[in-house]
């Protein structure tokens, strides 16, 4: 990373209007600032686990983890998360930010009690944070995914160990 400072804290309500146009920046689309506004008003939201990253108190990134149930028989298993979106302005990508703010994300889901988070995503980015493809512990996704995009990650060691099945995406997410 360089050698700048980079603070994380919790997004605000003075934050809505930026953590939007850094997500539809560093997207290149609004689909993920969107839904992170969805996600902001649904029952699977978090306070505190919606992130900013700020560079010279200018928000250059943000991250949200919203609850993410497992569907395992007839039952619904809480104390998962799904980590999405990810975000950092087109100039500061590249720079370590996604790293400190990943890192932030989950010592704070931690220190909450969460028990493990999932993410899809890349397959090379995602391991250097201890991400291991879900299929490892029994645990799927709702719609056709490689198993190496759909990654876990317990914060509890042996967490997942009993917990298998189909994860159950917010509907704000627009998946079935």
């Amino acid at each position: 990373m360089s050698s700048f400072s980079i603070h994380i804290r919790p997004e605000n309500i003075t934050d809505v209007k930026t953590v939007f146009e850094v997500e539809a920046a560093a997207f290149k689309r609004e689909e993920e600032a969107l839904l992170v506004d969805r996600l902001r008003t649904s029952t699977a939201f978090i306070p505190g686990l919606s992130l900013v990253a700020e560079r010279d108190n200018t928000i250059v990134g943000h991250i949200l983890f919203t609850n993410l149930p497992v569907k395992s028989g007839e039952a619904l298993i809480s104390g998962v998360l799904a980590m999405a979106p990810v975000a950092v302005l087109p100039a500061y990508q590249n720079q370590g930010i996604g790293g400190v703010l990943i890192r932030k994300g989950l010592e704070v889901a931690t220190d909450m009690g969460y028990k493990a988070v999932v993410v899809l995503g890349h397959e090379h980015y995602y391991p250097k944070f201890g991400f291991r493809p879900a299929i490892k512990w029994n645990i799927k996704a709702p719609m056709e995914v490689p198993d190496n995009n759909f990654m876990a990650l317990e914060l509890i060691p042996g967490a997942l160990d009993a917990i298998s099945g189909v994860v159950v995406y917010a509907p704000e997410f627009g998946i079935e």
